[in-house]
């Protein structure tokens, strides 16, 4: 898909209540602030408590919506419990759930983008904590807010995810491959809650982003090409929104993104 210029117009998401997770730092924060410049509340979760109340903090006061920050560790069932018990009491209720958190290449190989390693090199540890994150997590945290939303007959799931040829890329075990099961588990989540007027859809950047999964050792040329956080300002806001209300199981790129039937000028 060609590269598509940004519209200036964005969708209206004021009054919307979202739970997003991972949301203290690179896609998630960039999330974050898109929905709360646009006056949704916004519950964010990260692994640190003190962390994730200092950015909803900081989120609040530019406005106009609002952010509290919770901690919650996605790969454990109860801390999910508690975590969505949580955003519901905070809120009164989740209208959209962003699975977000997660972890990639750089905890199994530090240097995956200059010194990619072979499969046979990752450690069953690592492998196990990146799926349990990436895939466990975004289960967990789905089957714990979509029941009410199934009662409610409306909701929206975002599931974030990657580019395809990054899930097979070479020296990319197991963070493409986990992407590769969110892609399907998404779905199968769509398929699933056919009819019911919950939503389920794919979000990812359309590039390689400037996050904390970045190496510090990546050239500063290679870091020209990165995509910034804010590219997934304009599309989340649109899913979050009513606009997109009745379209299911999209796979939505942002950096490409322009809201269908939009013909507003760039």
């Amino acid at each position: 898909m060609p590269e598509q210029a940004m519209h200036a117009r964005e969708a209206d998401v004021s009054g919307v209540r979202v739970l997003l997770t991972g949301g203290t730092s690179g896609l998630g924060l960039g999330m974050v602030r898109a929905v709360v410049a646009g006056g949704a509340s916004v519950v964010l979760t990260g692994r640190d408590a003190n962390r994730a109340r200092r950015v909803a903090e900081r989120e609040t006061a530019a406005g106009p919506g609002a952010a509290t920050g919770i901690a919650m560790d996605v790969r454990d069932e109860a801390s999910v419990a508690d975590g969505v018990a949580a955003a519901r009491a905070t809120m009164g209720g989740i209208d959209v759930l962003v699975n977000n958190a997660g972890i990639g290449m750089r905890t199994v190989n530090p240097r995956f983008l200059t010194e990619p390693r072979p499969f046979y090199e990752v450690t069953p540890a690592g492998f196990t904590d990146l799926m349990a994150t990436n895939v466990t997590g975004y289960f967990l945290v789905a089957r714990a807010v979509v029941p009410d939303m199934v009662a409610a007959g409306r909701g929206t799931v975002v599931n974030v995810s990657i580019n395809e040829e990054t899930m097979r890329r070479r020296g990319f075990m197991p963070y493409g491959p986990s992407r590769a099961a969110t892609d399907a588990m998404s779905h199968v989540m769509a398929a699933d809650l056919a009819g019911t007027g919950v939503d389920v859809h794919l979000l990812l950047p359309g590039g390689a982003t400037v996050t904390g999964m970045i190496p510090d050792d990546l050239p500063e040329e290679a870091r020209g090409g990165l995509l910034e956080p804010t590219v997934m300002g304009h599309a989340i806001r649109w899913l979050c929104s009513s606009a997109s209300a009745g379209r299911t199981d999209l796979r939505v790129v942002a950096r490409d993104f322009v809201p269908p039937g939009d013909t507003s000028p760039a």
